[in-house]
């Protein structure tokens, strides 16, 4: 019972603002005079949260939400007969919504409708962000691991001339648990080892060794066997979240672009009164330029 008192309150006091004019939908119920129309119903309906539509379905459906719906202009209808919705604070509240509404669409009319992301852009935008996108990749590794940069060098230039790396590995790599394999670290992700072999292997080609690798152990030689992506799926997040963050950095762009216009054109007195919120609060930031 408490948990459905909770949920009614939340839709009646949630859609208080958002009040519907009477059009020529078909009328689902009248009260007090006030009809209710299904296209306002539907309207309400499809606000909804996901998670608040299923738990109506799960206590009464559709029909509990028209109750609701009746509760709320009960509601709404005493709080008029109160003259509730003339007091000094809800005019000052409607005022304060009517300028967030004026925002939100200026936004969507200068900002949101004028970026647009071209495949060309996306590809750019993906190519700088390679280490990203193959730290879903799973690798296939090996490495020779030498103390000195020389020897290092030395076995590079047997391996240009066609020596075979697993031999290579197995007779001079300092790595125990990988030397009797010919060096094969097996599969793993990006991050499991030193950063500068990570660094060395996103430059590399499946069949390509790098050029000497220095790390805390020695120095390497890494050979990329293969990099395939682990999941399709997790490929195509990261790829989203790149898409979402470059589709957000030219919304930010735009905005910046859309203010410094309006700055640049603007006669801005700062009155005498603005000393109490400008003391000790150092110098304006600068507006980006446009």
């Amino acid at each position: 019972m408490c948990r459905s008192i909770v949920l009614c309150a939340s839709v009646l006091f949630g859609l208080a603002g958002c009040d519907l004019g009477v059009d020529e939908s078909p009328v689902l119920v009248i009260v007090n005079g006030k009809p209710i129309t299904q296209d306002e119903f539907e309207y309400r309906w499809s606000e909804l949260p996901a998670a608040v539509q299923a738990r109506y379905k799960s206590e009464g459906g559709r029909r509990k939400f028209l109750d609701d719906l009746i509760s709320r202009e009960l509601l709404l209808q005493e709080a008029r007969k109160l003259g509730l919705d003339r007091t000094p604070r809800a005019t000052e509240r409607l005022e304060r919504a009517k300028e967030q509404l004026a925002l939100d669409e200026l936004m969507k009319e200068s900002v949101t409708a004028q970026v647009d992301l071209s495949k060309e852009e996306l590809e750019g935008y993906y190519a700088l962000h390679q280490a990203e996108l193959h730290a879903a990749d799973q690798i296939r590794a090996a490495h020779i691991l030498v103390h000195s940069e020389e020897q290092a060098r030395d076995l590079k230039r047997q391996l240009d001339l066609g020596a075979d790396f697993a031999k290579l590995a197995v007779r001079f790599s300092l790595d125990q648990a990988t030397k009797y394999k010919g060096g094969d670290l097996g599969s793993y992700r990006p991050g499991w080892v030193e950063p500068a072999v990570d660094t060395a292997l996103l430059a590399l080609k499946p069949g390509m060794v790098s050029e000497p690798v220095q790390t805390p152990s020695g120095f390497h030689l890494v050979k990329l066997i293969g990099r395939e992506p682990e999941s399709a799926a997790e490929v195509a997040a990261v790829r989203e979240r790149l898409r979402q963050e470059l589709y957000a950095e030219k919304q930010r762009q735009r905005f910046e672009a859309l203010l410094a216009k309006l700055r640049g054109t603007a006669a801005i007195r700062m009155a005498d009164a603005s000393r109490f919120v400008t003391e000790d609060a150092g110098p304006l930031p600068v507006a980006p330029a446009p």
